[in-house]
């Protein structure tokens, strides 16, 4: 491989490292980390400003297209050393060539960086991501990460915008499916298992990818749930809800961060020196580097915060931003702003620093193709293992949410099934919302998954009844007359993937098209019904709830759904997945969530002037934390090691928790804190513990949780961060809602670091 100048190679032997482009090292070796300024600082001071400019600059391939179109010149940019990343490209081959242009044409060589949304796997897709996290299994969760990673660098990619740490209590909001739901406890400890699945434990191994926070910040809070749209929040609220999973992910040592679409406090997250700066850098010591979301740069013009493309590329980079992707803006509009020195060229140099950092780190430098090689590829992509993988992880996220007369599980040797509805044979549908690169054509449907667990005496009947969308009730006669000749019925329903995810808010959130008519009339069949939904978000089932005998939350759950839901269906898993999101019976309850506030006038259902509702009860269709098992368990009190605790304590609270039905089963113990009198009200629960134990029939576990001075501290009312003493209750239960309780006293108030 040629350089079209020595320049390259006179930084190299400067920086006494041996590394060379035309090399394809056999053997894996970690870069020297102690050189790596020293080699990024000499390769900086030989770059022109243009160059570095490339470096800042992130365009779309055409292999993949996930936003509007604003450069289909990619090629050419990079063969001018215009840009310094491309996303939407994978396969080893193509990487490869993409890379072999850009080493041949470009004076510095230096390697791009490859980046693509591998969100909840590769080619093998698991359950989207608001799927796993009702798993509550942060070894399966990191699991499935690690296996997303282990495809996604065997096809030449080095990053992931994954994953999304947004905390999402408004299920208009489609992109809910992309995160782990409400709770900022859940919701950061699952930040950080997702972020250690990417990145392994070091990044310059070939099989592990730089993991990306997003979206920073508060994006999951738009007003009325609408995609893209404003956010208005309280600083205390961004501190207490929406910025700690972020925290989490900065000390899980994540790469890079996102920047978000929405504004917040009237300047848009791309622009806020706030975030970027003072919180992100300053305060909070982020040494990696930050990206744009697609064409947020140019979108400041839209919020009206700036007057031109130029003005917007000046905030953004003055702000924090390292990377431009797609809008071309830094390329365009910087050399010009840097001669009018409203950029300075020290900011510049540093974000061109912290991004070759990273393709140093992942060994780019010592070889551009160590990710691009198609034989690995070839060897890695939809392993036997990936596959039995996906298939533990979907029905670890299936959650039982009624099952009345315990119908479920149905026995194998059931004499005639019926199985109905639009998603039957469905495949596309399986793998949900942002599945990439997924093999969807491969996924398993719940027929196949059904006739592959039932006995071969079984007469399994079908009718599809309706589609997904439209009025078309030309179906419901058959689909009637083929429940009526079976013995149990199999309702298999829900949304089709591309109503969930982004750009894909909605208003009404019952099953789509004519699903819940055509569920009442199989209900009306007088059959014992399951219903099988399948969704990105939680669905307004308010009728289905009371009439349905059970159901079963399948969510979209990748390539192995089918194969899991009858692992469920049949009993041959018992079912432990919980909610990470609250169901709400109407979508004028929204937003609802098990951690709100009291008020000053809490629910009373004898009082008109308390907080409620006249035509609906407060309280939600499914709360925070539910889910059902085929097995029951049976809770005792709680004991306490003591009753008071000052700042340098902690307190051991003990509970036993028993099975007490007639399955082995798997239960989520979960433990939250309300602290009665603070300086600011606070919130009426908040999660601050769990644990998944697995407790054969018949048998019991004790569980000892630890109380920590750090698990009551929160932003107090002149925002510095502390406990304060006082009186809390501390609860263990199933759910949220359905808990024991006790109650302890903290003696002291004192300051805390923030974790």
């Amino acid at each position: 491989m040629r350089f079209k100048s020595i320049l390259i190679i006179t930084v190299l032997l400067v920086s006494g490292l041996n590394i060379g482009h035309a090399k394809k090292k056999n053997k894996i070796t970690p870069p020297d980390l102690q050189k790596m300024d020293q080699f990024v600082d000499s390769l900086i001071n030989i770059m022109t400003l243009e160059e570095k400019l490339g470096q800042l600059t992130l365009f779309s391939s055409n292999w993949d297209i996930t936003g509007p179109i604003t450069n289909n010149n990619y090629i050419e940019d990079v063969n001018k050393g215009k840009v310094g990343s491309i996303f939407n490209a994978y396969s080893a081959d193509f990487t490869y060539r993409l890379q072999k242009e850009n080493l041949e044409n470009t004076r510095l060589g230096i390697p791009l960086l490859f980046g693509y949304d591998v969100v909840h796997g590769h080619w093998t897709t698991f359950p989207i991501p608001l799927a796993e996290s009702c798993s509550w299994d942060l070894e399966w969760l990191e699991k499935a990460a690690r296996v997303a990673a282990i495809e996604a660098s065997s096809e030449g990619l080095h990053w992931t915008f994954a994953p999304m740490i947004d905390i999402a209590r408004d299920p208009r909001w489609g992109r809910v499916a992309e995160g782990a739901g409400e709770d900022v406890y859940l919701g950061s400890v699952i930040a950080k298992a997702r972020i250690k699945g990417f990145q392994g434990d070091e990044l310059y191994k070939n099989n592990t990818i730089l993991a990306c926070a997003k979206h920073y910040a508060a994006y999951g809070v738009a007003q009325a749930g609408r995609d893209y749209h404003t956010v208005d929040i309280s600083n205390r609220e961004l501190w207490s809800t929406y910025l700690p999973p972020f925290k989490a992910a900065i000390n899980a040592g994540v790469a890079t961060f996102m920047t978000s679409f929405n504004e917040l406090d009237g300047t848009p997250c791309t622009g806020s020196k706030y975030l970027l700066d003072d919180i992100l850098r300053k305060k909070w010591k982020f040494d990696g580097f930050v990206v744009t979301d697609y064409t947020s740069i140019m979108e400041m013009t839209k919020h009206g915060n700036v007057k031109d493309d130029k003005e917007a590329g000046e905030v953004a980079i003055n702000a924090g931003v390292d990377m431009d992707m797609q809008s071309g803006i830094f390329n365009d509009h910087l050399p010009q702003s840097v001669k009018e020195g409203k950029v300075l060229e020290t900011r510049i140099n540093k974000a061109v620093k912290d991004i070759l950092k990273m393709k140093y780190k992942l060994g780019l430098f010592d070889d551009p193709f160590r990710y691009s090689n198609a034989e690995r590829a070839k060897k890695t992509l939809m392993k036997p293992e990936f596959l039995t993988a996906s298939r533990e992880m979907a029905k670890r996220s299936i959650v039982l949410l009624k099952n009345d007369d315990q119908i479920l599980p149905l026995d194998k040797n059931v004499d005639k099934l019926a199985v109905i509805g639009p998603l039957v044979h469905n495949k596309r549908d399986l793998v949900g919302t942002w599945s990439g690169a997924g093999k969807w054509e491969k996924s398993v449907p719940v027929m196949e998954g059904i006739k592959n667990a039932v006995s071969p005496n079984t007469e399994i009947l079908y009718a599809k009844g309706c589609e997904f969308l439209g009025d078309d009730k030309s179906g419901f006669e058959e689909a009637i007359a083929t429940a009526n000749k079976a013995d149990v019925v199999v309702l298999v329903v829900g949304e089709p993937q591309h109503l969930s995810g982004e750009a894909a808010s909605r208003t009404n959130l019952e099953l789509p098209g004519v699903q819940p008519e055509l569920v009442k009339e199989i209900v009306k069949t007088g059959k014992p019904v399951v219903m099988v939904m399948m969704n990105g978000r939680p669905l307004t089932i308010d009728w289905e709830a009371a009439n349905v005998p059970a159901i079963l939350e399948t969510w979209h759950l990748g390539v192995q759904a089918g194969p899991a839901i009858a692992d469920v269906l049949f009993g041959d898993y018992n079912p432990s997945a919980k909610l990470t999101v609250t169901f709400p019976r109407n979508v004028g309850q929204i937003p609802i969530f098990y951690n709100m506030k009291n008020t000053g006038r809490p629910y009373d259902a004898n009082d008109k002037y308390r907080s409620k509702y006249l035509d609906s009860p407060n309280t939600p269709l499914y709360p925070f934390g539910y889910g059902l098992s085929y097995t029951s368990f049976e809770y005792s009190e709680i004991s306490l090691d003591k009753t008071s605790m000052s700042v340098n304590e902690n307190i051991k609270a003990k509970i036993t928790v028993r099975n007490t039905g007639n399955f082995d089963g798997e239960e989520i113990v979960q433990l939250y804190i309300r602290d009665l009198v603070g300086s600011v009200t606070r919130p009426v629960k908040e999660l601050k513990g769990f644990q998944k134990v697995f407790i054969p029939k018949g048998e019991s576990v004790e569980l000892e949780f630890t109380i920590t001075p750090e698990d009551l501290a929160f932003y107090r009312k002149d925002m510095s961060y502390g406990v304060e003493k006082g009186d809390f209750k501390l609860f263990i239960g199933t759910n949220s809602e359905d808990v024991k309780e006790t109650q302890f006293t903290l003696e002291q108030t004192a300051p805390i670091e923030e974790q």
